[in-house]
């Protein structure tokens, strides 16, 4: 087992990588991050982001719910990169069919940067600060109880969240049929799951891996070609 410090070293390793992903992208294309961050500068963003990640996430290892990095870690890579696959895989032909739209991607080479920091926001929003919340009061509530249990109760939970949010996103654009907008909650919610998975199984590396891998086909490689092929 991987010391709790070395672990957190590692965390600030990827932290350190995303923020000056960020700050070189903003520098090539600062034109590219006021659609999502208004006047808050990118850097800065990225920079919070990761101290609140890096907080929680601490707090999580310390009881004993998740690891940041458990070597060697193999299988929980192999995880990551078949169902990141699968759903990427998936994910192509549906966009064919109901096709989102086309501000959701950013064209290379822009994406190989921007979309880290994309990442980092969701894990903080969608996965740590929620499981954090959510764990600590069913540890509260169900003090005797094994927390086996109640980890997985929480992690379903947590895995509701970024499907409720899209879901509200497509029907907000009222412009998508009832079978579409329930094939992506549950698209999401699988990712999700899958995610979380990875992380309780795993570790905070394997979980990462997942989105970033699933970016890679969706938002990256099918991402920029669909900005010709569909509009």
């Amino acid at each position: 087992m991987i010391p709790e410090r070395k672990q957190l070293g590692i965390l600030a390793v990827v932290g350190i990588a995303i923020i000056g992903c960020t700050f070189a992208v903003h520098l090539y294309n600062p034109k590219l991050f006021p659609r999502v961050l208004g006047d808050f500068s990118p850097t800065a963003a990225a920079a919070l982001f990761f101290a609140v990640g890096y907080m929680l996430l601490n707090y999580l290892q310390t009881r004993g719910w998740f690891l940041v990095y458990k070597a060697p870690n193999r299988q929980g890579l192999l995880f990551a990169a078949g169902f990141a696959a699968l759903f990427g895989i998936v994910a192509i032909p549906m966009d064919m069919l109901i096709v989102f739209p086309s501000d959701i991607n950013v064209p290379l080479p822009d994406a190989l940067l921007f979309y880290p920091l994309v990442g980092l926001f969701a894990e903080v929003a969608f996965h740590l600060l929620p499981l954090a919340l959510v764990l600590s009061a069913l540890s509260f509530i169900l003090k005797d109880t094994d927390s086996n249990k109640y980890l997985w109760i929480g992690i379903l939970a947590v895995a509701t969240i970024e499907p409720l949010y899209q879901t509200a996103w497509m029907v907000s654009l009222d412009r998508y049929a009832a079978w579409a907008v329930v094939y992506d909650a549950a698209h999401v919610f699988a990712i999700n799951l899958a995610q979380l998975i990875a992380f309780r199984r795993y570790d905070f590396v394997s979980m990462v891996a997942l989105r970033f891998i699933y970016y890679l086909f969706w938002h990256i490689g099918w991402g920029h070609f669909r900005l010709y092929l569909l509009f």
